[in-house]
C-alpha cells in the first residue's frame, strides 16, 4: 500500500523543505534495505542546519540587548531625558555646600547701651532741663481717656513749706525741698490740686515720701475761676515719688461737700492727675536722655 513518496515509512523532518524531503532516498536500488550510508548524511546535514539556525538566533538576541543597553545609556545621559526627571532638580556636586564650611562671622556692633530717663531725673547734676509748671503742665486743659479737665491757677516757690499744711511743711524742710510747683484742675464740681516737690537727689525725695503720712498734705490752690475747696471739709489726698520729685494731689468738691468712699469720680480724678504728672516727669528724663544720646 502506498501513501505517496518513500512509502507509509518515511519520516518528516520539519528542518528540511518538503521539496528535498521527496528526494531523500531510502535505498540505492528500490529495495527495501534502506541506504544507511544515504539516511547519515541526511542526518548530519540536518543536525548542521539547527546549529546554523541556534547560532543566528543567539547572534540576533545579542544585538538586541546591546541595543537596548545603548538606549538606556543615551536616556541616561540626557539627550532623551524627560523634563520631569527627578534628578535633573538635583545640584551637581559643586553646588552643594560642604558640611565642613564655616559659619558666616559678624563684627561685633559697638553701638552704646540705651540711657535710661529715670537717671537724669534723678539728680540735679544731670536733670537740668527748663522746670516750670508750664513745662510739667502744659496747655489749658488735658484729656485722660474720655474725661476732659480744665486748667485753673498755677504757682511756684522755692519756700516748700509755705505751699503744705498740718505735716508736710516739716518733711519738706528735714529733706531740704527746693521747689514746689503746685497747679489745680477742675471737671463739674471736682477740683483737684497737684503739688510737685523738687529736692536734689532720688534719695532725698525717697527719704521724704517715706515720712509722710495721711496728713500731709500740700494746700488746695484756689483763684481764677476755681472756688475754694478743700479748706475744711473731707478731701482726698495722695502721695508718690518718681526720681527727685515727690507729688502729691488734694481733690473734692468745689461746694464745701465731704469726700466720701462713694464718691469714685473724685477718686478717679486724684488718680488721672497722679497718673499724668507720673508721664510728664518720666517724658522729662525721656527728653534729657535722647538729647544726650544724640550729642
Amino acid at each position: 500500500m502506498s501513501f505517496g513518496q518513500g512509502g507509509p515509512d518515511s519520516q518528516w523532518d520539519p528542518w528540511t523543505p518538503q521539496s528535498q524531503q521527496q528526494q531523500q532516498p531510502w535505498n540505492s536500488g528500490g529495495g527495501d534495505t534502506p541506504d544507511w550510508a544515504a539516511l547519515a548524511e541526511a542526518s548530519e546535514a540536518r543536525a548542521k542546519r539547527r546549529r546554523l539556525l541556534f547560532i543566528g538566533g543567539g547572534a540576533l538576541a545579542t544585538v538586541a540587548v546591546a541595543t537596548a543597553v545603548a538606549v538606556a545609556v543615551v536616556s541616561a545621559d540626557g539627550s532623551g531625558q524627560a523634563s520631569d526627571s527627578p534628578t535633573s532638580q538635583l545640584p551637581s556636586a559643586a553646588e552643594i555646600p560642604s558640611a565642613s564650611a564655616a559659619a558666616p562671622s559678624f563684627a561685633p556692633t559697638s553701638a552704646p547701651p540705651p540711657l535710661d530717663p529715670k537717671d537724669f531725673i534723678s539728680s540735679a547734676k544731670k536733670d537740668t532741663a527748663a522746670l516750670s509748671p508750664e513745662t510739667l503742665f502744659p496747655g489749658t486743659q488735658l484729656t485722660m481717656g474720655e474725661t476732659v479737665y480744665k486748667k485753673g491757677p498755677t504757682a511756684d516757690t522755692t519756700t516748700c513749706s509755705s505751699a503744705a499744711q498740718q505735716t508736710l511743711p516739716k518733711v519738706l524742710e528735714a529733706n531740704d525741698c527746693t521747689r514746689l510747683m503746685r497747679v489745680t484742675y477742675t471737671k463739674d464740681d471736682i477740683a483737684v490740686t497737684v503739688g510737685v516737690a523738687v529736692f536734689d537727689t532720688a534719695a532725698k525725695a525717697a527719704q521724704a515720701k517715706a515720712q509722710t503720712d495721711t496728713k500731709s498734705i500740700v494746700k488746695p490752690l484756689s483763684g481764677g475761676g476755681v472756688a475754694s475747696f478743700c479748706d475744711g471739709p473731707v478731701c482726698r489726698n495722695t502721695t508718690n515719688s518718681y526720681g527727685r520729685y515727690v507729688y502729691f494731689t488734694v481733690a473734692g468738691f468745689t461746694g464745701g461737700k465731704d469726700v466720701t468712699e462713694q464718691d469714685t469720680a473724685v477718686f478717679r480724678t486724684g488718680d488721672d492727675l497722679g497718673t499724668f504728672t507720673y508721664r510728664q516727669i518720666h517724658r522729662r528724663g525721656e527728653a534729657q536722655a535722647s538729647a544726650a544720646a544724640s550729642g
